[in-house]
């Protein structure tokens, strides 16, 4: 029986006090803001972690973005990931969520072996939720969204799964290879294992492909691969709310806020 081989797709985002947007390009600045895995991320990690547990097999980091996103990555190894692969390259820049599944899945195609493939349920730059059943089309597999729990029968080569739905729940089975979106804050992630942090800090514990590596379409990838385009930004509306200043003793504010209460009813 061959080992189970999970993939788990990391994004890299910005602290969300820290996001700033490029007020030409209307594109996220990455350079100047500290960074972290995707929280919902950290949820799929998780899921593969329990099963790597119980299951054995490896555990693969898949992820686009720059070569300085290579320390938050590293954070992940040291919970007990295997191995990370990078998809870096320049022209990988600014894509939306279908050049970024396009990526993604090719990215999984040249890894190869792979079983089953973990997403966050949404990223918290974007929270459009497209990626994982955008992966999935990709690559031709089937899917299971917003699981809570998962289980693998290895000798069936079957993926079993458990979503809550309005009154209850459901459970799913899909064969592999699959992909499954991961609910968040459905479980609660490991800290970091510090005596892997020097094996996590190991040169040979990254891959990085760039476009050519992967062999891409160039109108797939990047800006020209994506046909979401954002024309504008826009600061939300902003309502100051209703104050009110009591002064007097203490027995007169008591008094005055009974009065206030009793008109609010």
């Amino acid at each position: 029986m061959a080992e189970l081989h999970i993939v788990v797709c990391v994004k890299i985002v910005p602290k969300p006090e820290e996001i700033l947007v490029d007020p030409e390009t209307h594109l996220l600045q990455r350079v100047d803001t500290r960074s972290e895995i995707n929280p919902p991320d950290m949820n799929a990690m998780e899921m593969a972690l329990s099963l790597k547990d119980r299951y054995g097999g490896r555990i693969s980091l898949l992820s686009m973005g720059p070569t300085y996103f290579e320390p938050n990555l590293r954070v992940a190894l040291a919970m007990g990931a295997d191995h990370i692969y990078l998809l870096s390259d320049p022209q990988f820049a600014g894509a939306d969520t279908l050049a970024t599944t396009y990526t993604l899945a090719e990215g999984v195609r040249k890894i190869g072996g792979v079983d089953l493939i973990l997403c966050g349920e949404e990223s918290s730059d974007g929270a459009t939720g497209q990626v994982p059943p955008g992966l999935a089309e990709w690559l031709g597999s089937s899917q299971l969204t917003l699981l809570t729990e998962v289980s693998i029968d290895q000798d069936k080569r079957l993926a079993r799964g458990r979503r809550e739905i309005k009154g209850g729940y459901e459970v799913l089975e899909v064969p592999l290879p699959c992909v499954i979106s991961v609910k968040t804050a459905c479980n609660e992630p490991r800290f970091m294992d510090f005596s892997l942090r020097s094996w996590a800090e190991e040169r040979d514990r990254i891959t990085i492909w760039d476009a050519d590596s992967l062999a891409t379409e160039p109108d797939h990838i990047g800006l020209p691969g994506s046909p979401t385009v954002v024309t504008g930004l826009a600061e939300a509306p902003y309502r100051d709310r209703r104050r009110e200043f009591l002064t007097g003793t203490q027995d007169e504010i008591a008094q005055e806020l009974a009065e206030i209460l009793k008109r609010s009813l």
